[in-house]
């Protein structure tokens, strides 16, 4: 029995290669962190995802301890990712077989294994506040702000003042 269900065991909740760059610690104490977390990283969400809805989806693998939305670090709205964190491991796994890679607000969910949330990560890391990634994106995302921080700054028009 043991076996079959070690087996069952879906790619799914493995770890993954991305490693949070920013953490305070070594690779092995990092990867011991994911190995026996209940807290998983959401992103690719709409900047229009409320926490209610996040409630409404992974609630359906468990209970919740808490949902902590990602926010743009100056101008304090969401920017596109959240925190989730269970009471148990199992129903942080479920979340990664089923919900991951589901749409939410028209948006396609990626969920990953986090070392645990510390208060400041609710923050974007990007220059302007927000995610890094949204800085450098050249496509028009409307849930998520329009054109990138960087091209959105090329298209606004220069000041003229007087003739």
């Amino acid at each position: 029995m043991a076996g079959a269900l070690a087996s069952s065991t879906s790619s799914a909740v493995e770890l993954s290669s991305y490693r949070d760059q920013h953490f305070k610690g070594s690779r092995a104490e990092q990867d011991k962190l994911l190995r026996l977390s209940t807290t998983l990283y959401v992103g690719n969400l709409s900047f229009f995802t409320t926490e209610e809805q996040l409630y409404e989806l992974f609630s359906r693998c468990g209970d919740i301890r808490r949902i902590i939305m990602g926010l743009d670090k100056y101008k304090k709205t969401p920017c596109g990712f959240c925190f989730v964190e269970y009471y148990n491991r199992a129903d942080a796994e479920n979340c990664l077989r089923y919900v991951n890679g589901t749409r939410l607000d028209d948006r396609i969910v990626r969920t990953d294994w986090d070392a645990g949330f510390i208060e400041g990560r609710q923050y974007g890391r990007g220059k302007t506040g927000g995610q890094v990634r949204d800085e450098y994106r050249t496509d028009y995302d409307s849930g998520r702000g329009g054109y990138g921080k960087i091209i959105a700054q090329k298209l606004v028009p220069e000041p003229h003042f007087g003739r």
